[in-house]
């Protein structure tokens, strides 16, 4: 039988992880067997927590001061869904730009205290808008 305070505690500690910027933590928090999926056609889904950690310090300086704010956490078993707003400054943007803002949600599925599936949804087109502006402030600037 699954244990909803332990789902609830391995969700709010993977966002920490990602929170803190330390790839080695990020994927700490995750299963051997991860699946990274997204749905946005803008995402690339993996398998493995070797391949999410190869990926990470490339993902985390794209995106400098990258933060995941919890709007609702949702737990029925092993499975949560986190509903969130991700603030991040697009690396080579204007240092006074405005962040960028997406929300978004991930489905999660818990096994032991370790993310074993994480899905996530969000909005590529608003993704390429604001960056997008944001690309067109720096280059305005220069």
């Amino acid at each position: 039988m699954s244990d909803p305070a332990r789902t609830r505690r391995a969700a709010e500690a993977y966002l920490a992880a990602l929170n803190s910027g330390d790839p080695a933590a990020i994927a700490a928090r995750v299963s051997v067997d991860f699946h990274n999926e997204h749905t946005s056609a803008l995402g690339r889904s993996l398998h493995g927590r070797v391949a999410y950690r190869e990926r990470l310090p490339q993902f985390l300086a794209e995106f400098e001061e990258l933060r995941y704010a919890v709007e609702d956490l949702l737990v029925d078993g092993d499975r949560a869904a986190l509903a969130y707003t991700m603030t991040f400054r697009l690396r080579g943007g204007s240092a006074g730009a405005e962040p960028v803002r997406i929300r978004g949600v991930f489905r999660l599925r818990v096994v032991g205290d370790l993310i074993a599936h994480r899905v996530d949804y969000w909005d590529g087109a608003e993704f390429e808008r604001q960056t997008a502006a944001a690309t067109a402030d720096a280059d305005n600037q220069r």
